[in-house]
């Protein structure tokens, strides 16, 4: 065996000095982001273009995912084969992202799901974008204007574990709800009486779906932006299955309109 070939040199490393890295860096990541200008709920296809969209034009913008992993559904493709069609109106997002594909017919190109997951991911944080994984939002901040001015954060694992543990806020001037089918922070102003209905998804027809996904990615409640599956829900819209061509378009208006609101 060749000396050193298979070994690391000789270096002190300090298991503490692990953790303060650790933990200094990601409470300075929060406390950067107490007040931002865009909260993007959902690391899902429609909200990770949109997060990295915001980025680009230099917003101070985190993207707030409940699960370990970000992506949402695109990591499965259709029915854990993992392939997703997009169609040829947006296939220019697949180019401006990187994304590697084949035309399958006339309008219909293919692409790998974990790459598209990867390189969305990475164009994000490329632009800047802060995640917080593994973190909930269990309520919104609406004051005397009936804007929504800000979020209420807790960890996944103190919901999951049914613990009374109170949250904590951050502010933020626009919120996005990316929450996919569930429409997560528009249902939970339904549900306290904000005046916003919810309609909830209708069967799928994938060509009606992608056609009007644009025409309900909006403002839908003051300071509440919905994109991708979460836009359809809200509108009582058809839902598409694993063709993303309309959650990439969905996550692009949706940048335009937060940047609109934000003067970007």
């Amino acid at each position: 065996m060749v000396p050193g070939r298979y070994t690391l040199e000789p270096m002190t490393l300090n298991e503490v000095t692990i953790s303060r890295a650790i933990l200094e860096e990601h409470h300075r990541a929060l406390l950067d982001h107490l007040d931002m200008d865009a909260a993007v709920i959902g690391g899902g296809p429609s909200g990770l273009t949109c997060a990295a969209l915001l980025g680009k034009r230099g917003v101070r913008c985190a993207l707030i995912e409940k699960k370990l992993s970000i992506g949402g559904g695109m990591w499965g493709g259709g029915m854990m084969f993992p392939r997703i069609v997009v169609q040829e109106e947006a296939r220019r997002l697949l180019d401006r992202f990187d994304i590697a594909y084949r035309e399958f017919e006339e309008g219909y190109y293919v692409a790998k799901s974990v790459e598209a997951v990867a390189k969305l991911t990475a164009a994000a944080c490329d632009a800047g974008v802060e995640f917080f994984n593994l973190t909930t939002v269990e309520d919104v901040m609406i004051r005397g204007d009936g804007m929504i001015g800000g979020l209420v954060i807790n960890w996944t694992p103190v919901e999951m574990a049914g613990l009374h543990v109170d949250p904590l806020t951050v502010a933020c001037t626009c919120t996005v709800d990316a929450t996919g089918h569930d429409a997560v922070i528009a249902r939970m102003i339904e549900r306290k009486g904000g005046g916003l209905k919810v309609k909830g998804e209708s069967f799928m027809w994938a060509e009606r779906a992608e056609s009007q996904i644009l025409a309900h990615t909006k403002e839908v409640f003051p300071g509440l932006f919905v994109a991708g599956m979460a836009a359809n829900a809200v509108a009582g819209e058809c839902r598409m299955g694993p063709i993303f061509g309309g959650m990439f378009l969905s996550g692009e208006r949706a940048a335009e309109l937060v940047a609109e609101r934000l003067s970007r």
